[in-house]
C-alpha cells in the first residue's frame, strides 16, 4: 500500500522537555488514520511540526514522496497539505458561500476580490456551489458565519479545507465541542470522504476514532508506543494503563 505520509526520527524539545521524541508514522493513501494520546501527550506538537509552523530538532517528513521537512508551510500547502484547527478560524461576517468562495481562490492564488460579479469569478463561484452541493450547508450557503451553531462551524471549516485540494487532510479535534447529534453528523461527514482524501485524525473522542479510524496510533509523552487497528488499540494493556484514569479513556 501507498504512503501519503511518512514521518522518520521526528524529535522537538523545548528546553528539558522532549515533546516528540523519534516518532516514526506513516499514513497509507485513502486510509484515516487516528493519533491519540493523553493530555501532553505531544500531539499538538506533532501537528504543528508536519504543518511547518514548529520547525523539528530532529527527523525527516515526506508527502507524497517528497521530503517537505525545512519547507515553508505555505509550501506544504500548496503540494497538498490540508488542515482544520480546534477553534475555528472563520470570517464570521460574511456568508457560508463568501467563506467558501474566499477558500478557493486563495488556493488558486487570487487577490480575495471574491465579492465583485465580474465574469472571472464565474469558475469560483461553480466551485463553491459543488463543494457545498450536497452538504449539510447546502441550504444555508447564504446564512452569516455568525449565525451558524457551533456543530455548523466545523463543518464549514472542513468544507473550506477541502478546497483547497488536499491530498492529506490534518484534522485537530473536529468533534471538540460538539453535541452527541453534531458529532454524529460529523462522522457521517468524514465517513464519507474515506478513501476520496487521505486523512490524519486527531481526536480524544474515542467513540468517533472508533467509529473512522482504519489504524490508529498511541502517543504518550512524545512517543508512539503502538499503531495498529481498533481491536488491537483496545486490547492492548499498554493503552489501557496510558488511559487509566484520564478522561481519554
Amino acid at each position: 500500500m501507498t504512503e501519503i505520509l511518512r514521518i522518520e526520527g521526528l524529535q522537538k524539545r523545548f528546553g528539558g522537555l522532549v515533546a516528540t521524541d523519534n516518532v516514526t508514522l506513516d499514513v497509507h493513501t485513502g486510509e484515516i488514520h487516528a493519533l491519540i494520546g493523553p493530555n501532553g501527550a505531544g500531539k499538538s506538537t506533532l501537528i504543528n511540526q508536519l504543518c511547518g509552523e514548529l520547525r523539528q530538532d530532529d527527523g525527516m517528513i515526506h508527502l507524497a514522496g517528497r521530503d517537505i521537512s525545512h519547507m515553508a508551510a505555505p509550501d506544504r500547502v500548496d503540494l497538498g497539505l490540508g488542515r482544520t484547527f480546534q477553534v475555528t478560524s472563520l470570517l464570521e461576517e460574511f456568508t457560508v458561500r463568501e467563506n467558501v468562495g474566499l477558500a478557493v481562490q486563495a488556493r488558486d492564488g487570487g487577490n480575495f476580490r471574491v465579492f465583485d460579479n465580474v465574469a472571472g469569478r464565474k469558475s469560483v463561484w461553480e466551485e463553491t456551489a459543488h463543494l457545498l452541493s450536497g452538504s449539510l450547508l447546502d441550504d444555508r450557503r447564504d446564512a452569516r458565519v455568525a449565525d451558524l451553531s457551533h456543530g455548523e462551524k466545523k463543518q464549514l471549516e472542513l468544507i473550506m479545507a477541502l478546497a483547497t485540494q488536499p491530498r492529506l487532510l490534518l484534522l485537530d479535534e473536529p468533534m471538540a465541542g460538539l453535541g452527541h447529534v453534531e458529532t454524529g453528523q460529523m462522522i457521517e461527514t468524514l465517513r464519507g470522504l474515506h478513501g476520496e482524501v487521505s486523512m490524519l485524525l486527531v481526536e480524544h473522542d474515542m467513540e468517533a476514532v472508533f467509529a473512522l479510524a482504519d489504524r490508529i496510533s498511541v502517543l504518550v509523552y512524545g512517543q508512539i508506543i503502538m499503531t495498529g487497528t481498533a481491536d488491537e488499540v483496545r486490547g492492548d494493556p499498554r493503552v489501557r494503563e496510558a488511559y487509566l484514569g484520564t478522561e481519554d479513556a
